[in-house]
């Protein structure tokens, strides 16, 4: 089998596979500041808590999967201390997600680790080709009707 030559990548494989590349290195930077047991796609739960708790009723309907499916999300993220839920004090049958301290943590870090990732990349390429680079992916998603997804925090991984 031929090896895949990255230049014959078209735009989509391309930005796929870079984003693959640059969430891999934020992972691996998470890792070394004690965070070695988070995922990727934790983000994609965290992103509906970063504003506020919300029930499990309604992080399951943000997420567009089953309560069962969220409550076992939640109960994952809470065994490795990153969320944790308590009474809704205005319906005692809910329950609250919020992120704990460890969350909040990981968040701070992954945002810090993504600026740097940019200026490191800004250095080795350029800071124009590094932001025609974005901008280029932003024009790309507005072209596809993909901002309000991102607007609203409902983004998902593709079904």
């Amino acid at each position: 089998m031929a090896a895949f030559d990255p230049a014959d990548a078209d735009l989509s494989l391309a930005s796929l596979f870079t984003g693959w590349a640059l969430a891999d290195e934020l992972q691996r930077r998470l890792a070394v500041d004690g965070f070695e047991d988070s995922r990727f796609a934790d983000g994609v739960v965290f992103q509906h808590l970063v504003t506020a708790p919300v029930t499990i009723s309604t992080l399951a309907d943000l997420l567009g999967v089953t309560q069962q499916a969220a409550s076992k999300s939640v109960a994952d993220l809470q065994a490795r201390g990153y969320l944790s839920r308590a009474a809704d004090p205005t319906d005692a049958r809910a329950k609250l997600v919020t992120l704990t301290p460890r969350g909040q943590a990981i968040i701070a870090a992954a945002r810090k680790h993504r600026a740097a990732i940019d200026r490191e990349l800004q250095k080795a390429l350029g800071p124009d080709r590094v932001e025609s680079a974005r901008q280029l992916l932003i024009d790309a998603l507005h072209h596809l009707n993909a901002t309000p997804a991102l607007q609203s925090r409902r983004v998902r991984p593709p079904t």
